[in-house]
This record gives structure tokens, C-alpha cells and sequence, in this order.
């Protein structure tokens, strides 16, 4: 199939390739990209002049999550968790965003997604799951059927079932959050042991553990032990930003956690929960300016279903434009949904860029985005793999 006479966008050097034509061949890949219109019998898809960009990369998502958070049922029947998920990861996937990195999600909904999209019963954003977050029984995670585990046998043993399930990453809490009464992103969750517990089993599966982390302190206790993904950094002084790029980490800032009370307070949160999160409005972007400031790898991530509007936009969109108002360039904005994504991923050979050998993921706007951002809010065509999703 080919997608003709559009302008690609090269997230990795900024450079636009105008009026190419893209060739997907049947395994959803793209075969080649050329400058002379193709003489084909196959379907050609016109673009017209569009700009095409990568199919958009969240990865921080929870598709089952239920709000307010107090209504979750731990012992939910796994069928209701999935219809729910269902839906969330649909309109995920037409709103551009064709890659999905959960980090917990009840039921281990996210492992059943990804079988029933690799079988072709479902259509969905290409998921890598983390089945159920390792909680300690009393941590942040309490309540929302995560996997509660105390010791490094415990965290140990509760990764690697996780990663025996086919979680792709494991997620652990470090810090308290914003979500319950009276928790504080600065008290941690784990001692050095359990982190190492976990950080063994996904070594041992050639993956990596991501942490939900709150404040300085517990981010070098993780940083210590091999964690290689931070999540939030509501409280990042410098010391620790330059330690975290050293180490080559990357961060997910999900600024859009602090900054969306309108969507919160349609989603019926509980009042203590949108109170911490606008008292931690400030700390958060002061602490996502220093990690910009270190040249951390940024990556766009929004702790909630990525499809969902905020203010009229996919919540995607909304965290891509609260990243570049912090301090990342456009690039650095367009490469945080992509090509910075899809190595984190340990995916950047096939995700993240529209080149030969890449899946044929993509999308069309109107106007350069490296000039005009804005053009983002309007998504004319979805591509996932060679295929039109809209």
C-alpha cells in the first residue's frame, strides 16, 4: 500500500523530506520511501501535502484506572476491567496514539489487550505492559490490586511472576503521591533491598524497572539499584537531575497530573486528591525545568487514559504542550511522543520514526509542527501499521 505526496517530518534531526512517497509492504512495516510518485496497481492513499509524523508514543498509561480512585474494586470481575480498558485503548488509538506503555493496570488488562491485538480480535495501540505494579502493602499502590510484596524475596518473587505473565517492564513505587489523603511524594515506600529485588528479575528478562518516584531522595536510593525509568519527579532538586543523566535514565515528567483540574473535577476526583495535586503544582515544574536543564530524556506520558480530552485535546497533546511550555524545543516535544519513546521502549529500530524498516505508524496534520505546535490539534489521518485507522 502506498501513502503519496506528503511532507515527512525526520523527528531526529528536524529536517523535513518533502513530497515523498511511502510504500508499506504486507507486514506493516515500511518497504521504502521515494521522491517520484510510484507507478503502482496497489492502493495509493493520497496526502496531499500533508506533513507526516510518527504515530504518537505515551508511556505512562493506565487503561483500567478508575475514578474516583476510592471506587476501585480490587476483587472486579476481570471481564469489566477489560471492556473498560477496551474502550480507553480505542480511543487512544484514534486519537494518533498508536503505542501505549502501561504501568499497572488491574487484572493484568493490558497483558490480554496485547494478546487479543497480536491475534487480531482487538485493535489497539501496540501495548507493552507492566501487568500489576509492585506495591508494598501499605505503599501507594494499596487498593488498586496491585501486587503487594515486602523484602527483596518478595519483590523478587512479585517481578518475576509479573514478567512470567509477558510484562514487558516492571513498575514499583518508591514514593507516596498525590492521590490519597494525607500521602506525600517525599516519604519512601522501599527499602534498597526491595528495589534491588526488583531490578534482579528484570535484569534476569533482559528489561527494566520503572518507578513512580516522588522526591530526591528515594530517586538516588533507585538510581543506586539500577532503576533505569522515573516517573512524576514532583520534587527533583539539580544534584539529582545531573546524577539521573549520568546514569542515562529517562523521565516522564507527567506534568499533566498537576495541571488539570478541570478534567479532575469532571471525572469526579475526590477533593484531597486535586488539592495535592495544585499544591504540587509548582515544586513539579521547577523540578521538570531542572531535569530539562540536565538534558534528561524526556518522554510524554499522562498517568491518565492518553485518549481522554482535556480541555477539547487527547490528554497526549495536553502533556506534549505543558512539556514544551517547560522548556523543551519542538523537536525535543515531537521526539518525546517518538524517536526518545521508542528508546526507552528498546524499540528505536522500529519505532518512533517514519523511515524503511519501521512500522508503517503514522500521522498527517496540516502544517510543519516544528514551526506550529498547534497543528498537532487537528489530526487528519491515522496510520498503524500500514493500516487506516481513520
Amino acid at each position: 500500500m502506498w501513502f503519496s505526496n506528503g511532507h515527512i517530518v525526520d523527528v531526529t534531526t528536524g529536517d523535513v523530506l518533502r513530497n515523498r512517497h511511502i510504500e508499506v509492504g504486507p507486514d506493516g512495516r515500511i518497504a521504502q520511501i521515494q521522491s517520484d510518485r510510484p507507478s503502482t496497481s496497489e492502493k495509493v492513499v493520497d496526502l496531499n501535502g500533508q506533513f507526516i509524523l510518527p504515530g504518537i508514543i505515551s508511556c505512562h498509561t493506565h487503561l483500567s484506572v478508575v475514578f474516583p480512585f476510592s471506587d476501585t474494586d480490587e476483587r472486579e470481575n476481570p471481564a469489566i476491567t477489560a471492556y473498560r480498558a477496551a474502550q480507553r485503548a480505542e480511543a487512544a488509538l484514534n486519537a494518533g496514539i498508536t503505542t501505549l506503555r502501561c504501568v499497572h493496570e488491574q487484572n493484568q488488562v493490558d497483558l490480554y489487550l496485547k494478546a487479543a491485538n497480536k491475534r487480531g480480535w482487538f485493535k489497539s495501540p501496540r501495548i507493552f505492559g507492566a501487568g500489576r505494579a509492585i506495591s508494598t502493602p501499605n505503599g501507594h499502590g494499596s487498593g488498586a490490586d496491585c501486587s503487594y510484596a515486602e523484602g527483596f524475596d518478595g519483590f523478587y518473587q512479585a517481578a518475576t511472576d509479573e514478567l512470567k505473565a509477558g510484562a514487558d517492564h516492571i513498575k514499583i513505587f518508591i514514593n507516596g503521591g498525590l492521590a490519597h489523603a494525607g500521602e506525600r511524594p517525599e516519604d519512601a515506600e522501599m527499602t534498597d533491598e526491595e528495589i534491588a529485588g526488583a531490578v534482579k528479575a528484570a535484569r534476569e528478562h533482559n528489561t527494566y524497572v520503572v518507578a513512580h518516584s516522588g522526591a530526591s531522595a528515594a530517586i538516588m536510593q533507585a538510581l543506586r539499584q539500577g532503576v533505569r525509568s522515573f516517573e512524576h519527579i514532583y520534587q527533583l532538586d539539580v544534584a539529582t537531575a545531573e546524577a539521573m543523566a549520568s546514569a542515562g535514565a529517562f523521565v516522564t515528567p507527567t506534568l499533566c497530573v498537576t495541571r488539570s483540574e478541570s478534567w479532575m473535577r469532571a471525572n469526579s476526583f475526590e477533593e484531597h486528591s486535586i488539592q495535592n495535586a495544585l499544591n504540587a503544582s509548582e515544586q513539579h515544574l521547577v523540578s521538570v525545568k531542572r531535569a530539562i536543564a540536565a538534558k534528561l530524556p524526556m518522554i510524554n506520558g499522562t498517568d491518565y487514559p492518553p485518549g481522554d480530552l482535556v480541555d477539547g485535546i487527547s490528554a497526549a497533546l495536553h502533556e506534549l504542550y505543558l512539556m514544551h511550555g517547560a522548556g523543551l524545543t519542538p523537536l525535543q516535544s515531537l521526539q518525546s511522543i517518538s524517536s526518545t519513546a521508542a528508546k526507552l521502549l528498546n524499540r528505536e529500530n522500529e519505532l518512533g520514526q517514519v523511515a524503511p524498516k519501521y512500522f508503517g505508524d503514522f500521522i498527517a496534520v496540516d502544517e510543519n509542527p516544528l514551526d506550529n505546535l498547534d497543528t498537532l490539534r487537528k489530526i487528519n489521518l491515522v496510520v498503524q501499521g500500514g493500516s487506516v485507522v481513520r
